[in-house]
């Protein structure tokens, strides 16, 4: 069974260094490593809610102890994160993933609002793109401009040796600059 992301990257997914080909298996595997979690005070209030909504993170922190677990069933793969800080306390930001065709892939962080994505592959690093939140209504997927919302969503994924890789996940409005950012080095191996 081929991952949803080899799915959604096609011949494309040849290019992808084998660290990130790993980190994207479809077996259920583990990643662990260490993110920097940083964004502007006026977010506060609002990371809270969305955090609440089951979105983001709404503690900032440096070289934050993390761990990835992710598993197939079905047609949805699913993403368990747990950020442990330095005084024990662990936050949790849990997704799931669908195609959405062609290169496409929507996160979904709670059963009504997702991230539609496009990824591609250049020099071997994993790109990601925001196309539009979704809004998930029964079968209605309604698009939600991301200048309307948080902004545009950005990701650069690079592999290096031993299974390990930096991620780099961004969002920046087109009024307020970059508003959050999360980015680290993880390993990945079987679970």
């Amino acid at each position: 069974m081929n991952s949803l992301m080899q799915q959604a990257l096609g011949h494309d997914w040849d290019k992808l260094h084998p660290a990130l080909q790993a980190h994207y298996q479809a077996a259920p595997n583990l990643d662990i490593g260490h993110l920097d979690i940083e964004y502007p005070a006026f977010m506060q209030p609002l990371l809270h809610l969305l955090h609440r909504c089951g979105a983001l993170l709404n503690r900032r922190g440096h070289h934050v102890a993390t761990s990835v677990t992710k598993h197939i069933d079905g047609e949805r793969q699913y993403w368990c994160r747990a950020m442990t800080f330095a005084d024990g306390q662990v936050v949790q930001f849990n997704s799931y993933w669908v195609l959405a065709g062609g290169n496409q892939l929507i996160e979904y962080v709670n059963p009504l609002l997702g991230l539609q994505m496009a990824v591609h592959v250049e020099n071997g690093q994993l790109h990601y793109h925001g196309v539009h939140f979704v809004l998930k209504l029964g079968p209605l997927l309604l698009p939600i401009p991301e200048w309307l919302a948080l902004g545009h969503t950005s990701i650069v994924e690079t592999g290096a040796a031993d299974n390990h890789f930096a991620m780099d996940f961004r969002l920046t409005h087109p009024l307020f600059g970059q508003i959050f950012r999360y980015a680290g080095t993880l390993q990945n191996s079987p679970v």
